[in-house]
């Protein structure tokens, strides 16, 4: 009901570019909102603490030592995490750049001799490396295919797709980005290495994997999404370091694009996991400098330094520039459609037909792409070499199976070069390398860069999408220096100034595609600055992102959005609609709500969970007087943990009574959550006898005592936002209260310390003698619990 009042009024701009069907259409198609070969589907997380008996009971057994211990834990995995996504990210890099090297290699061995032999050769290794990709999804880990950044936003928005975070899953993404990024496709391992280190992240914050026997007890510390949500933050953040190493970028990608809830504490461990993923990096490339890694490059680990390039700018390259920005803006918005037009198909057409289809696809795309690389450069005239710059440090031709710019392909003579084999026949980093580097004026021709353009464009959009990890960072790069480098070829022409770079309009162009495409800005401005090593840049970067963005808001929503919508990953963004407006909170109440007495009979419960899909339900009792009394909410999950124990079943159908000294529950918190990446207990798990039915449970001690609660006629919009800033599941909407009790200020909440008495005293003075009054109650033989005395009290 809240999704056809919502998708009714987007706006006119974006129904003429997205004519693809909406949100409540896949909600039909897919009754499990994401639907995966494997039948997996979506779950929201709770993030939520339920403080019931079992959790305060936990809470006043935990000393300063344990607080203590569990801070060292946290920062201890945040080490883990940037070691291990460190690691992941050197080993990838180093197989995808011998693989590269080693088939450049050959085939420039072969060409010498017969350029039809190397032609055989060159698409037969792309075929075998793509093949062994999409294998390893297709039958090994559905959920690797993809980048996995709209799945690791929808679980850090509060979604959680079943087995996207799996070991096997991490397996598919290392294995699979290796040989789907070697095999030369138009696609990056930057996403990719994003959601490997959310795996990482969530593996060591599970204790590691039980099925494949690779699980540590003594590490599974952090059991509840909240803790795991943390981590996962530290993983992401973590993937970006190491992909592109730019830690800072690290940090401010997942504060501005993955995560919806943030804390200062947070930050700190992000940012000290990025640091390590830096360090490791960096170790590694110190390593590989003293050639222990094959074929491994300067690409690989992506860096490039445009500290030699173009000093200073001019007032009048500014109108240029922003030219960049808007072509930029609107290619990135066009990209985002057509990827969504072609992922619409093969959801409802193509891939529905099986994994067999899948990986013909995938052949297919490794074929088309390998033709063009190979067949387009032998459209091309080779170009005589430029005059040697001693100072340059560029040689042309560059010697065969090396890395550099003047590759010499099909060409007759010894001293020419070919311009569009030069980023053809390179691996994605190298070729922007050459797109960015300066003081190679005149390198590139204008149609062999627009040839370039409309061919790698053209390749992107198809092959995104395919059943093979896939990133859209590189590519994005790709497209955007080709264009930047066009317009930097018009403005030295037009201006005359040899001063002029065009490697720093490749860099802007390649800003403006990715803020046109993505819609980041912050994150992407500093990420572009640490792969570059040139903060002179930065005002430029920042104006051509500014503009990008606003150019692709105009059309639709970022590539990420649009592709998450279209899988069915129900995203609550930044900003609510403007129709929440002139709604409120009962009218999104679209469904009837199932209530739970305190005391109920096991076979209600069983009736209760079998009938319906909810996941949370009122708990209600009477007072003394026969007043009703909403006194808490039952969660789905606990009640088959009550259920699957049959510990706390009970004959009487009266509650029990809290002033006996026998324990309250019998259970602790870490009972009640659900294991990390799995659907955890279903009702067709659990086996009660005839016996077991007729008993009762009281829900008193396992519910959640406070959750929280908006009058009814509260406006939508603040519904959405503290939702969305609470990072809730459930949120009760009751009738108007009848009366106040309280009005609590910020000087209520205001916490001194008194060294003296070794206290914690609240400022307010009601609250002071609130607490006074309290300890005094406390100290008599028959207090009674908190949730009980709200229970039992007496009206006015």
């Amino acid at each position: 009901m809240l999704s056809n009042h919502l998708q009714n009024g987007i706006e006119t701009a974006k129904l003429v570019w997205s004519r693809l069907p909406n949100s409540e259409e896949a909600e039909q198609e897919d009754p499990g909102l994401l639907q995966r070969s494997d039948g997996s589907g979506t779950e929201s997380l709770d993030y939520e603490v339920v403080e019931n008996y079992a959790y305060w009971e936990e809470q006043e057994q935990r000393g300063k030592l344990y607080v203590g211990y569990y801070v060292v834990v946290k920062w201890f995995f945040a080490l883990l995490i940037g070691i291990g996504t460190g690691l992941a990210a050197v080993f990838i890099n180093i197989s995808v750049e011998n693989f590269a090297g080693w088939k450049f290699a050959l085939t420039f061995s072969i060409i010498q001799k017969s350029y039809v032999a190397g032609f055989i050769v060159y698409v037969f290794i792309n075929l075998v490396l793509v093949l062994s990709s999409v294998y390893i999804v297709t039958h090994f880990a559905p959920a690797a295919a993809g980048s996995g950044i709209p799945e690791i936003k929808g679980y850090l928005n509060g979604v959680d797709i079943h087995g996207v975070l799996l070991f096997r899953t991490l397996i598919g993404k290392i294995f699979g980005s290796i040989g789907s990024v070697g095999g030369g496709l138009a696609l990056g391992k930057e996403g990719p290495l994003v959601h490997t280190g959310a795996c990482i992240a969530s593996l060591l914050g599970q204790g590691g994997s039980t099925k494949y026997h690779l699980s540590s007890r003594w590490l599974q510390v952090f059991k509840s999404d909240r803790d795991r949500r943390d981590l996962v933050t530290c993983g992401c953040a973590a993937g970006v370091a190491a992909a592109f190493r730019a830690p800072v970028g690290g940090v401010l990608f997942a504060l501005e694009e993955v995560t919806s809830w943030w804390r200062s504490q947070l930050m700190w461990r992000v940012f000290f996991t990025s640091a390590i993923v830096a360090v490791v990096v960096r170790t590694a490339m110190g390593w590989c400098k003293s050639g222990s890694c094959g074929h491994f490059g300067s690409g690989g680990f992506i860096i490039w330094d445009l500290s030699d390039g173009q000093e200073d700018y001019s007032f009048e390259e500014l109108l240029p520039m922003a030219i960049i920005g808007v072509i930029g803006g609107l290619l990135g918005a066009l990209f985002n459609q057509l990827t969504l037009y072609i992922s619409y198909w093969r959801r409802n057409h193509l891939h529905k037909k099986g994994n067999r289809v899948k990986i013909i696809e995938a052949c297919l795309v490794s074929l088309i792409t390998s033709f063009i690389s190979f067949g387009l450069p032998l459209l091309r005239k080779c170009s005589p070499c430029p005059e040697s710059d001693p100072d340059s440090g560029i040689e042309c031709p560059r010697p065969p199976g090396m890395y550099g710019n003047y590759v010499n392909f099909y060409c007759s003579k010894d001293k020419e070069y070919n311009d569009l084999a030069t980023i053809f026949f390179n691996t994605q980093d190298d070729a922007i390398r050459n797109l960015f580097s300066a003081k190679t004026i005149h390198e590139y021709s204008a149609q062999s860069l627009l040839t370039f353009l409309v061919m790698f464009y053209s390749l992107a959009v198809v092959t995104f999408g395919t059943a093979v990890p896939a990133g859209q960072f590189v590519p994005g790069i790709m497209i955007g220096s080709t264009y930047g480098r066009l317009v930097g070829m018009f403005v030295v022409n037009f201006y005359k100034k040899l001063k002029i770079e065009e490697g720093t309009y490749a860099l802007l162009g390649a800003a403006s595609f990715l803020g046109g495409s993505m819609r980041m800005t912050v994150s992407l401005c500093v990420i572009m600055v640490e792969i570059t090593n040139n903060l002179k840049l930065l005002p430029l970067i920042m104006l051509v992102l500014l503009i990008s963005k606003a150019v692709g808001d105009a059309f639709n929503e970022g590539l990420y959005e649009e592709q998450a919508r279209l899988k069915g990953i129900p995203l609550l963004e930044s900003r609510p609609k403007n129709q929440m407006r002139k709604m409120t909170a009962k009218e999104a109440c679209g469904q009837r709500v199932v209530s739970l007495p305190r005391v109920v009979k096991v076979a209600d419960v069983v009736s209760i969970l079998r009938g319906n899909g909810h996941n949370g339900f009122p708990v209600i009792d009477h007072t003394r007087n026969g007043e009703t009394l909403v006194i808490g909410l039952m969660l789905r999950s606990h009640l088959l943990v009550l259920l699957q124990s049959k510990v706390d079943f009970q004959h009487s159908p009266l509650p029990s009574d809290p002033r006996s000294g026998s324990r309250p529950t019998r259970h602790t918190p870490s009972e009640f959550i659900k294991p990390a990446s799995s659907k955890g207990i279903s009702i067709g798990d659990i086996h009660l006898s005839s016996d077991d039915l007729e008993m009762y449970i009281d829900l008193a001690p396992f519910l959640n005592p406070s959750p929280y609660i908006v009058p009814e006629d509260m406006s939508l919009t603040k519904v959405y936002n503290l939702f969305r800033q609470l990072g809730l599941r459930h949120l009760f909407v009751v009738p108007r209260p009848s009366r106040v009790l309280g009005l609590i200020t910020r000087r209520d909440l205001l916490i001194e310390d008194n060294e003296e008495s070794a206290t914690v005293e609240l400022q307010s003075t009601s609250v002071r003698a609130w607490r006074r009054d309290r300890s005094a109650s406390t100290r008599n033989g028959d207090a009674e619990r908190p949730l009980l005395n709200g229970l039992l009290v007496q009206g006015p």
